[in-house]
């Protein structure tokens, strides 16, 4: 049997938390406001937010035991080998992979975006073509292709740089929303006096609120970047609870500060109904000047680049765990000679990454939307494998130290179960405020269709590893005690 390749433990606490919460918050929170207030108005959001980021803590409890019992890379693509055995591991790899990359392109497409609301004239020139209404400068894919070169680098160079950087960036990131909603509501003219109506007038408000709970897995993935990263935790994998809860909760307050500063600016319906590319940077500078856009472009940067450095961590972990797993080529488990990190994974993640800028933004969108449904099974992957963990009385049959009798702990994972059905649910039935639009399902079909070929070409391969082998490579184990191992 072949040597297990590892990585470094070099990852502190506060820089996982800061991973956490940089991946959970992104582009989104600064760049959708209005949209989402067009939908949802601004209780509404608040609300939705809220809730979703209660039923993501619910689900938090099973990524806390797991990680805990099972410090290695690949996460969901583990913890679905765990329970229910090599196909549906593959199956969970192969949809966080997909989601993980297209957050890594959006965030970068996000990032040329903002150049070219405060520098149009630097964006729009090169004009190459338009896609589904959106026009394609080659300004924009050389900034977004040069902003992913540069993040690439940097995870090469190792999991320490990144980490501190990821840190400093989420602080800047924190001051700067507080900074900005203070300001806000210290204006004549502005405050909480604007955010009325609550909610908008042409739908329910219980509708309101169920289609933004409907995005809770995309608006807070990114905490699920903690189990990508364990096994390079420099601290016990205990912690890890703990920081994901502070990330989701961190999370959901900038969401809502970042919605109570938009609505204070101005009547947050007439903001809406002017339909800006960017409504919150247009109000803000409206109200606040060039200092205002100066902090907001501030935030917005940090939120991108946290987005950015976290999804380039966890996808090139994921990759090098299906590497060493041996589903996808070895290139991916190779380490760099000089910085042990996977490089081949971080490479590929960023080349990929470059051509959606190609694509233009709105044809990225289609696909990101579908990225959530690989998100929300990746979260039901998890919570089964605890609630199997999980144990209501002691029988004796099952590893002590990967077991835990815990009846609350057991109802919490199928409740995480529940609450992951539901977010599918709300994605793929047609009646369903959050349903997926058409361009959305067919981007999802056509990424089940590869999945099902690529499988299909590896299953005699991969199906031929011992059971003890895959155990050892993707676990650390030759045997762990648990149900439907095959």
């Amino acid at each position: 049997m072949e040597k297990r390749t590892t990585l470094k433990k070099s990852l502190k606490p506060h820089w996982v938390w800061a991973i956490a919460l940089g991946s959970s918050i992104g582009w989104g929170a600064f760049v959708q406001p209005t949209t989402w207030m067009s939908t949802a108005g601004p209780l509404g959001v608040i609300v939705g937010f809220g809730i979703g980021a209660l039923l993501m803590m619910l689900i938090a409890v099973s990524y806390g035991f797991l990680i805990k019992s099972f410090p290695v890379s690949g996460g969901e693509f583990a913890y679905a080998f765990i329970s229910l055995g090599r196909t549906h591991a593959f199956i969970s790899g192969w949809f966080l992979t997909l989601g993980y990359i297209c957050i890594v392109a959006l965030n970068a497409s996000a990032f040329a975006l903002m150049i070219k609301f405060v520098f149009p004239a630097l964006i729009e020139n090169l004009p190459l073509y338009q896609i589904a209404g959106w026009d394609v400068f080659g300004m924009e894919v050389i900034i977004a292709s040069v902003l992913l070169g540069v993040f690439g680098y940097l995870n090469i160079r190792g999991a320490r740089m990144t980490g501190r950087t990821q840190f400093i960036f989420c602080c800047i990131m924190i001051l700067s929303t507080v900074a900005l909603t203070f300001m806000v509501g210290a204006q004549p003219g502005a405050g909480l006096s604007n955010i009325g109506p609550l909610f908008p007038t042409e739908t329910t408000a219980f509708a309101a609120v169920i289609s933004i709970v409907a995005i809770a897995p995309w608006a807070f993935v990114g905490f699920d970047n903690v189990p990508q990263a364990a096994e390079e935790f420099r601290f016990s994998s205990k912690k890890a609870f703990s920081l994901i809860i502070l990330a989701i909760l961190f999370a959901a307050i900038l969401y809502s500060l970042m919605i109570i500063a938009t609505a204070m600016t101005g009547p947050w319906q007439e903001l809406v109904a002017e339909q800006h590319a960017w409504g919150t940077g247009a109000a803000v500078e409206e109200l606040l000047g060039t200092m205002g856009l100066v902090i907001l472009v501030t935030a917005l940067t940090m939120g991108i680049f946290t987005g950015l450095n976290g999804f380039i961590i966890s996808t090139s972990r994921l990759l090098f765990a299906m590497s060493r797993a041996k589903i996808i080529p070895k290139a991916f488990s190779k380490l760099h000679p000089k910085y042990k990190t996977p490089y081949a994974g971080i490479i590929f993640v960023v080349v990929v990454s470059m051509l959606a800028p190609w694509f233009g933004r709105e044809a990225l969108l289609w696909v990101v939307d579908m990225s959530a449904i690989g998100v929300t099974i990746a979260y039901f992957y998890t919570c089964y494998t605890a609630f199997s963990l999980f144990k209501m009385k002691k029988d004796g049959t099952f590893n002590p130290d990967k077991h835990v009798i815990s009846p609350a702990k057991k109802a919490m994972a199928g409740f995480g179960m529940l609450a992951s059905l539901t977010f599918l649910a709300l994605l793929l039935i047609p009646s369903s405020p959050a349903f997926l639009g058409i361009e959305s399902r067919v981007a999802l079909y056509a990424w089940i269709l590869l999945g099902v070929i690529f499988y299909l070409v590896k299953r005699t391969e991969f199906n031929k590893i011992p059971k003890e082998e895959l155990n050892y490579l993707i676990l650390g184990d030759k045997e762990i005690k648990t149900k439907n191992r095959t």
